[in-house]
Protein backbone atom coordinates (compact mmCIF):
# COMPACT_ATOMS: atom_id res chain seq x y z
CA UNK A 1 0.00 0.00 0.00
CA UNK A 2 1.82 3.35 -1.28
CA UNK A 3 2.10 5.90 1.61
CA UNK A 4 0.13 9.07 1.47
CA UNK A 5 2.47 10.86 3.54
CA UNK A 6 6.03 10.15 2.88
CA UNK A 7 9.18 12.56 3.69
CA UNK A 8 12.73 11.83 2.34
CA UNK A 9 15.61 13.46 4.63
CA UNK A 10 13.65 16.64 5.21
CA UNK A 11 15.75 19.53 6.45
CA UNK A 12 14.36 23.25 7.83
CA UNK A 13 16.86 25.54 8.72
CA UNK A 14 16.24 29.11 9.59
CA UNK A 15 18.72 31.53 9.53
CA UNK A 16 19.22 35.44 10.38
CA UNK A 17 22.04 37.76 11.11
CA UNK A 18 24.33 35.00 10.63
CA UNK A 19 22.72 32.47 12.85
CA UNK A 20 21.13 28.93 11.83
CA UNK A 21 19.16 27.26 13.50
CA UNK A 22 18.34 23.42 12.27
CA UNK A 23 14.62 22.71 13.06
CA UNK A 24 14.28 19.61 11.30
CA UNK A 25 17.11 17.98 10.47
CA UNK A 26 17.15 14.51 8.00
CA UNK A 27 13.57 13.53 8.94
CA UNK A 28 12.37 10.73 6.53
CA UNK A 29 8.59 9.37 7.76
CA UNK A 30 5.89 7.75 5.95
CA UNK A 31 2.43 7.27 7.07
CA UNK A 32 0.03 4.91 5.13
CA UNK A 33 -4.00 4.82 4.23
CA UNK A 34 -5.88 4.38 7.78
CA UNK A 35 -2.70 4.89 9.89
CA UNK A 36 -3.04 7.98 12.67
CA UNK A 37 0.26 8.80 14.21
CA UNK A 38 2.00 10.58 17.60
CA UNK A 39 4.68 12.77 16.84
CA UNK A 40 6.26 13.22 20.13
CA UNK A 41 9.31 15.21 21.20
CA UNK A 42 9.86 18.14 24.06
CA UNK A 43 9.05 21.63 23.24
CA UNK A 44 11.69 23.28 20.55
CA UNK A 45 12.29 19.80 19.32
CA UNK A 46 10.86 20.43 15.67
CA UNK A 47 6.99 19.11 16.17
CA UNK A 48 5.62 22.25 14.60
CA UNK A 49 7.98 22.90 12.18
CA UNK A 50 7.98 19.46 10.69
CA UNK A 51 3.92 19.29 10.69
CA UNK A 52 3.91 22.61 8.88
CA UNK A 53 6.11 21.60 6.16
CA UNK A 54 3.62 18.28 5.89
CA UNK A 55 1.09 21.11 5.46
CA UNK A 56 2.73 22.98 2.92
CA UNK A 57 3.00 25.72 4.99
CA UNK A 58 6.56 25.87 4.52
CA UNK A 59 9.19 24.85 2.32
CA UNK A 60 11.60 22.67 3.61
CA UNK A 61 15.52 23.18 3.22
CA UNK A 62 16.44 20.13 1.41
CA UNK A 63 15.25 16.82 1.17
CA UNK A 64 11.68 15.30 -0.40
CA UNK A 65 7.81 16.04 0.98
CA UNK A 66 5.28 13.70 -0.86
CA UNK A 67 1.83 13.96 -0.35
CA UNK A 68 -0.66 11.57 -2.35
CA UNK A 69 2.40 10.82 -4.00
CA UNK A 70 2.93 14.33 -5.46
CA UNK A 71 6.31 16.41 -4.13
CA UNK A 72 5.25 19.28 -3.00
CA UNK A 73 8.55 21.49 -3.51
CA UNK A 74 7.86 20.99 -7.53
CA UNK A 75 4.69 23.04 -6.91
CA UNK A 76 4.18 26.92 -7.40
CA UNK A 77 3.12 29.03 -4.54
CA UNK A 78 -0.71 29.07 -5.94
CA UNK A 79 -0.39 25.21 -6.46
CA UNK A 80 0.38 24.98 -2.74
CA UNK A 81 -2.20 27.08 -2.09
CA UNK A 82 -4.70 25.03 -3.64
CA UNK A 83 -3.61 21.91 -2.72
CA UNK A 84 -3.34 22.02 0.71
CA UNK A 85 -7.27 23.81 0.33
CA UNK A 86 -7.92 20.40 -1.05
CA UNK A 87 -5.94 17.82 0.46
CA UNK A 88 -5.16 18.72 3.79
CA UNK A 89 -7.74 19.21 6.96
CA UNK A 90 -5.44 20.79 9.89
CA UNK A 91 -6.65 21.38 13.80
CA UNK A 92 -5.09 23.75 15.56
CA UNK A 93 -4.97 24.16 19.58
CA UNK A 94 -7.19 26.93 19.33
CA UNK A 95 -9.47 25.71 16.95
CA UNK A 96 -9.67 28.56 15.17
CA UNK A 97 -13.40 28.46 14.53
CA UNK A 98 -14.69 31.80 12.70
CA UNK A 99 -16.52 33.22 15.89
CA UNK A 100 -19.47 34.97 13.32
CA UNK A 101 -20.18 31.50 11.83
CA UNK A 102 -22.88 29.17 13.66
CA UNK A 103 -21.61 25.47 13.77
CA UNK A 104 -23.04 24.46 10.67
CA UNK A 105 -21.45 27.53 9.16
CA UNK A 106 -17.83 26.87 10.53
CA UNK A 107 -18.26 23.66 8.69
CA UNK A 108 -19.90 24.45 5.57
CA UNK A 109 -17.51 26.87 5.03
CA UNK A 110 -14.51 24.02 4.21
CA UNK A 111 -17.12 22.81 1.30
CA UNK A 112 -17.53 26.57 -0.25
CA UNK A 113 -13.69 27.10 -0.56
CA UNK A 114 -13.07 23.90 -2.55
CA UNK A 115 -16.75 24.03 -4.47
CA UNK A 116 -17.81 21.21 -2.57
CA UNK A 117 -20.98 22.57 -1.58
CA UNK A 118 -24.09 20.74 -2.76
CA UNK A 119 -26.80 18.68 -1.28
CA UNK A 120 -24.73 15.48 -1.20
CA UNK A 121 -22.37 17.24 1.22
CA UNK A 122 -24.65 19.48 2.87
CA UNK A 123 -26.57 15.89 4.01
CA UNK A 124 -22.30 14.85 4.77
CA UNK A 125 -22.24 17.99 7.23
CA UNK A 126 -25.81 16.92 9.38
CA UNK A 127 -24.13 13.28 9.42
CA UNK A 128 -21.25 13.94 10.35
CA UNK A 129 -22.18 16.40 13.28
CA UNK A 130 -24.25 13.88 14.83
CA UNK A 131 -21.50 11.64 14.64
CA UNK A 132 -19.70 13.89 16.69
CA UNK A 133 -22.34 14.15 19.36
CA UNK A 134 -23.00 18.03 18.47
CA UNK A 135 -26.64 17.89 16.27
CA UNK A 136 -28.26 19.62 18.94
CA UNK A 137 -25.90 22.45 18.47
CA UNK A 138 -25.68 23.12 14.70
CA UNK A 139 -26.70 26.73 15.12
CA UNK A 140 -24.55 27.63 17.79
CA UNK A 141 -21.87 30.39 17.57
CA UNK A 142 -18.73 28.85 19.13
CA UNK A 143 -18.98 31.23 22.54
CA UNK A 144 -21.91 29.62 22.89
CA UNK A 145 -20.16 26.14 23.16
CA UNK A 146 -17.77 23.96 25.57
CA UNK A 147 -14.13 23.78 24.81
CA UNK A 148 -14.38 20.07 23.74
CA UNK A 149 -17.74 20.70 21.26
CA UNK A 150 -15.44 23.79 20.03
CA UNK A 151 -12.59 21.12 19.02
CA UNK A 152 -15.37 18.25 17.55
CA UNK A 153 -16.49 21.15 15.64
CA UNK A 154 -12.58 21.72 14.23
CA UNK A 155 -12.39 18.04 14.13
CA UNK A 156 -15.85 17.94 11.24
CA UNK A 157 -14.03 21.19 9.61
CA UNK A 158 -10.88 19.35 9.06
CA UNK A 159 -12.38 16.06 7.43
CA UNK A 160 -15.44 17.27 5.81
CA UNK A 161 -13.99 18.37 2.31
CA UNK A 162 -12.61 14.64 1.94
CA UNK A 163 -8.94 15.88 2.48
CA UNK A 164 -5.94 12.74 2.05
CA UNK A 165 -4.39 13.84 5.34
CA UNK A 166 -5.69 15.14 8.60
CA UNK A 167 -2.98 17.17 10.82
CA UNK A 168 -3.47 18.39 13.94
CA UNK A 169 -1.23 20.49 16.35
CA UNK A 170 -2.11 19.94 20.07
CA UNK A 171 -5.58 19.56 19.57
CA UNK A 172 -6.14 18.56 23.11
CA UNK A 173 -3.69 20.87 24.74
CA UNK A 174 -7.01 23.38 26.40
CA UNK A 175 -9.02 20.55 27.34
CA UNK A 176 -10.16 18.58 30.36
CA UNK A 177 -8.66 14.79 30.23
CA UNK A 178 -11.69 13.35 29.79
CA UNK A 179 -12.80 15.51 26.91
CA UNK A 180 -9.17 14.89 25.04
CA UNK A 181 -9.77 11.52 25.58
CA UNK A 182 -12.75 11.42 23.60
CA UNK A 183 -11.52 13.50 21.09
CA UNK A 184 -8.48 11.49 20.18
CA UNK A 185 -10.57 8.29 20.29
CA UNK A 186 -12.68 10.04 17.21
CA UNK A 187 -10.06 11.49 15.69
CA UNK A 188 -9.10 7.96 15.57
CA UNK A 189 -12.04 6.33 14.75
CA UNK A 190 -12.51 8.87 11.86
CA UNK A 191 -9.30 8.09 10.40
CA UNK A 192 -9.12 4.31 10.45
CA UNK A 193 -12.98 4.34 9.02
CA UNK A 194 -12.21 6.89 6.68
CA UNK A 195 -8.88 5.72 5.25
CA UNK A 196 -7.16 8.97 5.95
CA UNK A 197 -3.27 9.53 7.15
CA UNK A 198 -3.47 11.43 10.32
CA UNK A 199 -0.25 13.12 12.23
CA UNK A 200 -1.12 14.38 15.58
CA UNK A 201 1.32 16.75 17.73
CA UNK A 202 1.62 16.06 21.46
CA UNK A 203 3.29 16.22 24.45
CA UNK A 204 0.94 14.03 26.30
CA UNK A 205 1.70 10.76 26.22
CA UNK A 206 -1.48 9.28 27.22
CA UNK A 207 -3.08 10.58 24.25
CA UNK A 208 -1.30 7.95 22.67
CA UNK A 209 -3.39 4.74 23.42
CA UNK A 210 -5.29 5.37 19.96
CA UNK A 211 -2.63 5.72 17.48
CA UNK A 212 -1.11 2.93 15.27
CA UNK A 213 2.35 4.82 15.60
CA UNK A 214 4.47 6.83 17.87
CA UNK A 215 7.47 9.31 16.28
CA UNK A 216 9.67 10.48 18.72
CA UNK A 217 11.52 13.77 17.74
CA UNK A 218 14.22 15.57 19.40
CA UNK A 219 16.75 18.40 18.66
CA UNK A 220 15.15 17.92 14.67
CA UNK A 221 15.91 14.55 14.48
CA UNK A 222 13.62 11.35 14.31
CA UNK A 223 15.45 9.23 17.45
CA UNK A 224 12.54 6.33 17.46
CA UNK A 225 9.59 5.01 15.57
CA UNK A 226 7.32 2.58 17.64
CA UNK A 227 4.61 0.87 15.84
CA UNK A 228 4.36 -1.94 17.90
CA UNK A 229 1.15 -2.27 20.82
CA UNK A 230 4.18 -3.57 23.46
CA UNK A 231 6.37 -0.28 22.36
CA UNK A 232 3.84 2.28 22.65
CA UNK A 233 2.13 1.16 26.21
CA UNK A 234 5.66 1.00 27.10
CA UNK A 235 6.00 4.77 26.52
CA UNK A 236 2.64 5.77 27.59
CA UNK A 237 3.30 3.93 30.86
CA UNK A 238 6.17 6.46 31.29
CA UNK A 239 3.63 9.03 31.37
Amino acid sequence: MAAIIETQAVTKVYHGNNIFVTAVDQASISVEPGEFVALVGPSGSGKTTMLAMLAALLKPSQGVVRIDQQDLAKMSESQRVNFRRRKIGFTFQSNNLVPYLTVLENVELMLRLNDKYDRRNRGRVTELLNRLGLQDRTNNLPNQLSGGQRQRVAIARSMIHDPSVILADEPTANLDTERAFQVTRLYSELIHENQKAGIMVTHDLRMCKYVDKIIQIEDGRIISVLETKQEIDALISCA
